[in-house]
């Protein structure tokens, strides 16, 4: 959590990083943190000067996976994005995709999700975003997207949080909308369970891990 709405509530994001900044320096200076896909890039600046935050993505695991679908999935492929700060952080990494964007509009009480930007007619359209929830806004984009014509829809989420076993909605059994893919990472334990059921798919962070420390020490 970011932000405080009632007294009382805890800003979960800068108590973690007073804590984490707390880690003693190392001989060869301040500790380092790895943070893979930070919500909020100015999450960075909660941390003190006692250690060193690495952003890092793990969009790269999902670039590669693109390149080794089947043709005919991945010639039609593009990429969408759930709303304006989604498109903001990622877009230049998918320089060689066409771009959708999408945003949510209020309707009384409700907020809906609509095409902003770009045509995802006759296309196989991967949604983008760093977290997911309960995964409401997911499925509205997905709908969004069929209603304009795509042919299919996939998603990439960095941090699958999904409480209360929420990922059970976009099972291919219990989900109303139809996701060829959906892939995630292992940031959170309970990933390795949820890839066990389709449409999920699994992405591991573990050579980008390896990859990370490796090259810290090569430098070093």
């Amino acid at each position: 959590m970011e932000r405080v709405d009632t007294e009382g509530q805890v800003v979960t994001a800068k108590t973690l990083a007073m804590l984490l900044s707390q880690i003693p320096s190392t001989a060869r200076g301040p500790a380092q943190i790895v943070i893979y896909d930070v919500h909020c890039l100015q999450e960075r600046f909660y941390f003190s000067d006692n250690i060193i935050p690495r952003l890092e993505s793990a969009i790269p695991l999902l670039l590669r996976k693109v390149t080794k679908l089947e043709d005919a999935f991945k010639r039609d492929v593009c990429i969408a994005f759930p709303d304006e700060g989604a498109c903001k952080r990622f877009q230049s990494m998918f320089s060689d995709f066409h771009i959708i964007t999408c945003t949510k509009i209020r309707n009384g009480d409700k907020r809906i999700v609509q095409v902003k930007e770009g045509d995802p007619d006759k296309k196989n359209v991967i949604i983008v975003d760093d977290l997911v929830q309960t995964g409401g806004t997911l499925k509205n984009c997905a709908e969004a997207l069929m209603n304009r014509g795509a042919k299919s829809v996939s998603a990439y989420i960095t941090h699958a949080v999904f409480p209360k076993e929420s990922w059970k909605s976009f099972t291919t059994s219990n989900s109303n909308v139809p996701f060829k893919y959906l892939w995630i990472t292992d940031s959170i334990p309970h990933a390795l369970e949820i890839a066990k059921h389709d449409p999920f798919k699994l992405l591991s962070l573990c050579d980008s891990i390896s990859h990370c420390l490796l090259g810290f020490d090569l430098q070093m």
